[in-house]
């Protein structure tokens, strides 16, 4: 008895080691997995990296969970062969309240009549940005709306692309049937690759609301990208993301912000307010600009200060 009872014991020891054995191999391969994706992530960031030099920035202690908030660029190059500075078509500011779990996204008419701070003249809003790249951009927009810009991400035409490519698309409800760059987008819920929201950020001139139709467009594909890589889908397609990410996308967000953003903030994501500025057109020397009413304009600022405990 004693002895067939040493054997069990030692089978039973044989077995126990061999679970131990697969149970390390497989520790080691997740260990394995998440530090590659970390360094993947991590090295990917750094890419994109790029400071900004302005004498009125502010540090925002991501750590703390304080509200920031953050200027979004679509720049018009990158796509058709341009490769030139280029514009800032899009102009989008987002702030992030992670005490309210809530974020506010403000699209800014491109023609709209501003100081551009640091250039000594008035001009179109989005020439800040040919004139003195993320930094004269940051600055403009800071002054226009009255509060601090803490940071800038910057994304041009093909990166916009390849971003939702590489999350498989986005789905949006689309509110007018219309055709462009050979794509047709009817009525309804529709699914768009790259390619087709290219086309579907462009079109303008046959938009009753004109440019404005089109700034409703470009929030509704950011939501749905943003939706898309915050889901479980879109974190296994990480690498595709990245690449997208590191040759169209510049930002002075560090890759502990993003950790910590990711970490922290990603309540205030679901739930997302968006505002449009609205101008009134006006001429001159020839040239079409937007002018915004002061009282609208108020009220945006005075909502995003609050927002920024400002």
């Amino acid at each position: 008895m004693a002895r067939r009872s040493h054997k069990k014991t030692s089978g039973g020891k044989k077995v126990l080691r061999i679970v131990l054995i697969v149970l390390l191999i497989l520790v080691l391969a997740i260990v394995g997995a998440v530090t590659k994706l970390y360094f993947d992530v991590s090295g990917s960031v750094d890419r994109t990296y790029e400071s900004v030099d302005r004498d009125n920035g502010r540090d925002v202690n991501f750590s703390d969970e304080e509200p920031f908030s953050v200027l979004l660029l679509g720049i018009d190059t990158g796509d058709l062969g341009r490769t030139e500075q280029g514009r800032s078509d899009t102009m989008m500011v987002a702030t992030v309240d992670p005490q309210e779990n809530k974020s506010t996204l403000v699209s800014i008419p491109r023609d709209t009549y501003v100081d551009i701070v640091g250039h000594d003249t008035q001009d179109k809003i989005n020439h800040a940005y040919a004139f003195g790249g993320a930094s004269m951009s940051m600055d403009t927009v800071s002054e226009f709306l009255d509060i601090p810009i803490d940071h800038y991400v910057s994304i041009n035409m093909e990166g916009i692309k390849e971003l939702v490519d590489a999350v498989d698309g986005v789905d949006v409800n689309n509110d007018l049937a219309f055709e462009q760059d050979g794509h047709t987008y009817n009525f309804g819920k529709i699914h768009m690759n790259g390619e087709e929201a290219l086309g579907y950020l462009r079109m303008r001139h046959e938009d009753p609301e004109g440019d404005y139709g089109r700034q409703k467009r470009q929030r509704k594909v950011v939501e749905a990208v943003v939706d898309k890589s915050l889901s479980l889908s879109g974190a296994t397609q990480y690498r595709s993301i990245l690449d997208a990410m590191e040759d169209n996308m510049k930002t002075d967000l560090s890759f502990g912000d993003m950790r910590s953003i990711a970490l922290d903030y990603r309540g205030a994501f679901s739930n997302i307010d968006q505002l449009q500025l609205q101008g009134e057109g006006f001429n001159q020397d020839g040239v079409s600009y937007q002018r915004v009413d002061e009282n609208e304009l108020k009220e945006v600022q005075e909502n995003l200060q609050e927002q920024l405990d400002q």
